[in-house]
């Protein structure tokens, strides 16, 4: 069984050019089989009228948390629901993050999280989070890296006595991750300093949503980016900061890659569009709905976001997609701190993305599909099976319409949460076609995704990267001294 692809422009990472594309079905390898100008259908073919549209690399979210049990509760979308979210959204692959909690063992975690992911409906793999350390974590990161093809592993720098990393955990992990090749991931926030300014107001009294941007404002991350960025460089390791949202921290990745550090940025579209006023809505339910961490900033930083995107200090765009409804935020009613943080946006992450981005001459066609899929499928060593449109790479396409329009509203998204913080706001292009492993998920308005289809993706460490760093790592040795 085979699709084709008809009639439209393939835009990838690098060029723009018309042509077909022949797809096979997942049982029969679910790749790119073809591609090329007039292509005749198979018999028996689906096929897709592209005429008008774009056909691009399916997108990949390195940030989600599906399912995650946090804060007293757990993320109101599952793997299916989530993967099945995204995939209406034109987003064909996750990662997710597997959070050991402290003292639990990670391979523990990791086997947990992967039979709640069984269900997925798009393809997923995981980053593992180190909470902890001792001897265990030690071995189970090399039975993560070398038998399950996790090669990236994340650190909460925030979340004080909860899962936050301190600055022992942060070396030994980071140690260990050059050893193994793997890439550490690292949310920037000072745990210590946002638990401090969560007692100060509450002791003045401040117990709503509008406490919450004054607990975490930009210089905690950007003092925490900067942290993060100089432990790496003092051991020699890479590093990845998640859902970068305030310039302080823009600035801090800007002048380390300036010097030649290996660091990379991931910006989340919320950051870049919504306003820190959504925090002091006098509807409560409306203002705890938007909490999450970091929260949103104002012009200055928003306006810094886009302007490291279009420089290429900022590399990948995901959502940090963490639903809860109205009543799990409840449970922080009357104390802010205990509203758990979250929010949404798999479903609508590249429609808004192109919408202020590529409709307002900030990004091209091309750079949208290298922040949305090519840069996270290279920097976690899934490329070129996964981010691009050549024959051999999985079929994961997205045919996207530029004209067509919608208005994102909970009344009609397919994310299971009550509220969206996009609510209202109409965007022009959008997936008419999402196609993963060569099946169409979603077509002209509805959904097909099917419960289980999704792979687990192992994602070994690239070795000539990190091949690289370590000759890099040798120059700076000092010489022997003769004696």
């Amino acid at each position: 069984m085979t699709t084709l692809i008809r009639g439209g422009t393939i835009i990838d990472a690098e060029n723009t050019y018309r042509a077909d594309v022949l797809c096979a079905h997942p049982q029969d390898g679910g790749t790119i089989l073809q591609i090329g100008a007039d292509l005749e259908a198979p018999a028996g073919a689906t096929v897709v009228d592209a005429g008008g549209q774009y056909v691009m690399p399916g997108g990949i979210d390195p940030h989600t948390h599906m399912e995650l049990p946090f804060m007293g509760t757990t993320a109101s979308d599952d793997f299916y629901t989530g993967t099945a979210a995204g995939l209406s959204g034109g987003t064909t692959s996750i990662i997710d993050f597997v959070i050991p909690s402290p003292k639990q063992p990670l391979m523990e975690a990791f086997d947990e999280w992967r039979g709640w992911a069984e269900k997925a409906s798009a393809d997923y793999g995981f980053h593992v989070a180190v909470t902890w350390w001792d001897e265990s974590v030690y071995r189970d990161m090399g039975t993560l890296v070398h038998e399950h093809g996790v090669s990236s592993f994340k650190h909460f720098m925030a979340y004080k006595n909860a899962i936050m990393a301190d600055d022992e955990v942060l070396v030994n992990s980071f140690s260990r991750s050059l050893e193994l090749g793997a890439l550490p991931t690292v949310h920037a926030e000072n745990g210590e300093l946002v638990f401090q300014l969560q007692r100060q107001l509450l002791a003045k009294g401040f117990r709503g949503p509008e406490a919450h941007p004054l607990s975490r404002p930009p210089e905690v991350e950007g003092e925490a980016a900067n942290r993060a960025i100089r432990i790496a460089q003092v051991l020699g390791v890479p590093v990845y900061i998640v859902h970068v949202s305030a310039k302080d921290a823009v600035d801090a990745i800007a002048r380390a890659r300036s010097e030649g550090l290996r660091v990379f940025g991931e910006v989340l579209p919320g950051h870049l569009v919504i306003d820190e006023a959504v925090y002091r809505d006098p509807d409560w339910t409306r203002a705890a709905a938007h909490v999450m961490s970091p929260p949103f900033r104002s012009a200055e930083h928003r306006e810094a976001l886009w302007r490291g995107l279009q420089a290429g200090q900022l590399h990948t765009t995901a959502t940090d997609h963490c639903v809860f409804c109205a009543s799990q935020k409840a449970m922080g009613r009357d104390d802010f701190t205990k509203i758990p943080n979250g929010c949404g946006g798999v479903e609508d992450r590249m429609a808004v993305l192109w919408h202020h981005g590529v409709n307002s001459g900030r990004l091209t066609p091309n750079e949208f599909v290298r922040i949305t899929s090519t840069n996270a499928a290279q920097i976690f060593n899934l490329y070129p099976r996964k981010g691009a449109v050549r024959v051999g790479a999985d079929a994961d396409l997205v045919v996207w319409d530029p004209s067509a329009s919608k208005t994102i509203s909970v009344r009609t998204h397919h994310q299971k949460v009550d509220f969206n913080v996009f609510e209202g706001m109409t965007v022009q292009g959008v997936a008419m076609h999402t196609l993963t492993r060569g099946a169409l998920a979603w077509t002209d308005g509805e959904l097909r995704a099917v419960r289980g289809a999704g792979r687990y993706l192992k994602r070994p460490p690239n070795p000539a990267y990190f091949d690289a760093i370590r000759v890099a790592n040798k120059r700076k040795e000092p010489h022997p001294v003769e004696r």
